[in-house]
């Protein structure tokens, strides 16, 4: 039997953190004479009370430590309650409990789909709330991939060991000096993003919206036309190199910032880069030959698009359904490939399609010559057997999720193309779908509330790498 103390401490904590940052967007708001701060007064009051609520009732002498069932628990309910409590202030806003738990969900999964619009004239505590949310969940998701996941050993994770979930390869000395440095250098990235934003042409307030949710890889906007509202090749390329941040791993830059190696010396990294430069090529030339646009222009267009998906990011400057049927299916696919390990960003992740190369090509190998021996290593690490499970697991995972999820809301009388897009990209917390009502053009305000508690499940299963949730609904989960 799982012992819930320990889950309802972290709990309590993640919850009273929640309210405290609550407060940021009600000062704005009543700094700034709204009416709606005072929903804002009362979501603080509540959450801070059960916060406190939770920590009194699981407050314990036994030193704190966490089994594996715990650890998976409160993972899981860490990620499925703290959206209710977040949708808040959303709903004092207006939106509807399904609305409000779609749109927190979406922020805190650093997914960036959204049900709202006119967010030009929304309060600016609201839209610095949504931002907030995705910043705070970005490294929270980082946390997740570097000290979580390892521990937990899902989706292949364990190749990435730290001392602060195995006694593997040691980054740091201990678990909280990981997190201090995950910590430091997000924050400079967010810093240097707010700075860079703001001396292109942004103003304050959009710089701090937008750094965070580019850092996050999350792509809310304080405007309903995304980057697009800017006009700013500058600020694009800007764009492109802070999402590009979020989505490396995070170990090496604690590595590069402690001089241990170059950035680049990152087998995901040059990966990384490689793939999406060539894809961007492939579509500007594309977008180029097909729809006369200059080639200067066309790749500018599709560096930023290719690197707002594979990132998972979700921000547009343009509706990129309309550059051919090459393009849409281009981009339905990047919807599944994701950044790298230990980052924000969300989809498979390149380690992941690089090992499932690897495994490929031993597997010809052995269909050649079937007494040879043939080693699968990624980096200088072998990529063992039960890694090479759990990475065809994931696949499995990800497909069956991807057809369970679509047919669900195909069952609702949604079209196909419609309800498969907007299924993968919430699994790949990614944002924008295809069509024309969750393109990049729409948003999901118009789904049927079923459809959007779907959805709201595939944005939390995808980003908690679908056997965190997977793992409770076995028997033996609950056993002693």
């Amino acid at each position: 039997m799982v012992r819930f103390v320990p889950v309802f401490r972290i709990l309590g904590g993640l919850v009273l953190g929640l309210g405290i940052l609550m407060l940021a967007p009600f000062l704005i708001d009543f700094w700034a004479s709204r009416r709606d701060a005072s929903w804002f007064v009362a979501a603080v009051v509540a959450t801070i009370f059960l916060g406190v609520t939770l920590l009194m009732l699981s407050a314990s002498s036994e030193p704190f430590d966490l089994t594996v069932r715990q650890a998976f628990l409160a993972t899981a309910l860490a990620w499925t309650i703290t959206p209710a409590i977040a949708a808040l202030p959303l709903m004092g806003a207006g939106l509807s409990f399904a609305d409000g738990y779609f749109e927190a969900a979406s922020a805190l999964t650093t997914t960036g789909a959204t049900v709202m619009s006119g967010l030009d004239t929304s309060p600016p505590g609201l839209l610095l709330w949504r931002s907030l949310l995705q910043w705070i969940g970005g490294i929270g998701i980082i946390v997740l991939g570097i000290i979580v996941m390892p521990f937990l050993r899902v989706g292949g994770m364990q190749l990435f060991r730290t001392e602060s979930s195995d006694h593997s390869e040691k980054v740091l000395a201990k678990g909280q000096d990981v997190v201090r440095w995950i910590a430091g250098v997000y924050v400079f990235l967010t810093l240097a993003a707010t700075l860079t934003y703001g001396l292109l042409g942004m103003s304050v307030f959009d710089a701090v919206n937008h750094a965070m949710t580019s850092v996050a890889t999350g792509g809310f906007s304080t405007h309903d036309a995304s980057f697009a509202y800017f006009h700013s090749p500058a600020l694009e390329w800007a764009g492109v190199v802070f999402m590009a941040s979020g989505a490396l791993p995070f170990v090496a830059f604690i590595r590069f910032a402690r001089g241990r190696q170059g950035l680049f010396n990152d087998v995901q990294v040059r990966a990384f880069f490689g793939f999406v430069f060539i894809v961007s090529a492939i579509l500007a030339l594309t977008h180029s030959t097909f729809n006369g646009v200059p080639l200067g222009e066309a790749f500018r267009l599709a560096t930023f698009h290719v690197m707002s998906i594979v990132t998972t990011t979700g921000f547009v400057t343009d509706d990129y359904q309309l550059w051919g049927q090459f393009a849409v299916g281009a981009f339905f696919l990047l919807t599944f490939i994701g950044g790298c390990s230990g980052s924000t960003a969300g989809g498979i992740k390149i380690y992941r399609l690089q090992i499932l190369g690897k495994l490929a090509r031993a597997h010809l190998t052995r269909l050649v010559s079937p007494s040879s021996v043939v080693v699968v290593s990624y980096s200088t690490r072998r990529v063992d057997s039960d890694i090479q499970i759990a990475i065809l697991t994931f696949l499995v995972a990800v497909l069956a999720s991807e057809a369970l999820f679509t047919l669900m809301l195909a069952w609702m009388g949604i079209d196909f193309l419609t309800a498969a897009s907007a299924v993968a990209t919430c699994l790949g917390n990614v944002g924008p779908g295809l069509g024309p009502i969750v393109g990049p053009a729409g948003n999901f305000e118009p789904l049927p509330d079923a459809a959007k508690w779907v959805l709201s499940a595939a944005m939390i299963m995808g980003r908690l790498e679908y056997f965190t949730l997977l793992v409770m609904l076995t028997p033996a989960f609950w056993r002693d």
